[in-house]
């Protein structure tokens, strides 16, 4: 790398060392100790922490994640991959104008558009409103269900695999597509024996961007679930908000190993990273 490049660097590896070095050096030493707040008069070391890792309440809600973040990706899978092909065979001319217009709601604050999707997941909202306007009577309240949870984690996370998975679509040649047919291939045998093996990046991509805020975020599953929906992010939260940051640095300990497992296959599967925008 150029010396000048390098010199411009610096300033970044300053805050990257501050911002994110340190906070996790902090939750490796308060992962091991015991302490009233970040009050450290009487603070010791102990293992105590890792038993409450196995407590029921505990591997209930890893569990809850692990389910909830698995059905959040395989629905997510197969909108993404439909829209993702659809948008790569429509024969717009501009195809990032049609993709911005699925990111836009990214573009809003997060509690924003989880807030206004409890409002349409309540007994009355703006479309039972407009509906019985017009005569026609109908409710429905899912706020607090499993239900209201997953479809609010794939109506935000959604984008995350479209985006990848789209990526590794334009970079198919289409004379690979060609060939297939004129060997006899109908066009399913095609999607399946040629498109979808050579999208498997962007599929990869797309699923680990979408499982690891999913299993991790705490938000939604608050607002939509009405704390009838217990994930590790909410154990996370309850645990800072308590003061405890032992046990909350612990967790968030746990979630960062996955995130760095995911990003080691991210590697693995995707060396070039050419389906991360």
């Amino acid at each position: 790398m150029n010396k000048e490049f390098k010199i411009l660097a610096k300033p970044y590896l300053g805050w990257l060392a501050i911002l994110a070095i340190l906070p996790v050096f902090v939750m490796i030493v308060l992962s091991f100790m015991f302490s009233e707040g970040l009050s450290f008069e009487e603070s010791y070391f102990t293992f105590d922490q890792f038993g409450v890792l196995f407590e029921s309440s505990t591997l209930i809600a890893f569990g809850n994640s692990l389910l909830y973040a698995s059905l959040t990706t395989v629905i997510s899978l197969v909108l993404g991959y439909f829209v993702a092909y659809q948008v790569k065979k429509s024969k717009f001319n501009n195809k990032f104008l049609i993709l911005t217009i699925f990111i836009l709601p990214m573009w809003s604050n997060l509690l924003l558009r989880t807030e206004a999707l409890s409002n349409l997941m309540r007994e009355n909202n703006i479309f039972t409103n407009l509906l019985s306007g017009i005569g026609i009577h109908m409710s429905f309240d899912i706020i607090g269900t499993p239900a209201a949870v997953i479809i609010g984690l794939v109506f935000t996370y959604l984008p995350f695999m479209i985006l990848p998975i789209y990526t590794a679509l334009e970079k198919i040649d289409y004379s690979l597509e060609e060939a297939a047919l004129d060997l006899g291939l109908t066009n399913i045998q095609k999607f399946w024996k040629v498109i979808f093996p050579l999208s498997l990046k962007g599929v990869a991509t797309g699923s680990i961007l979408v499982f690891l805020p999913s299993m991790s975020g705490f938000a939604i599953p608050e607002i939509l679930g009405a704390g009838n929906i217990l994930l590790v992010g909410n154990i996370i939260e309850q645990a800072f908000r308590n003061m405890d940051y032992n046990f909350g640095s612990l967790l968030s300990l746990v979630i960062l190993f996955f995130i760095i497992g995911a990003l080691v296959v991210v590697s693995k599967v995707d060396k070039e990273g050419e389906t991360l925008l």
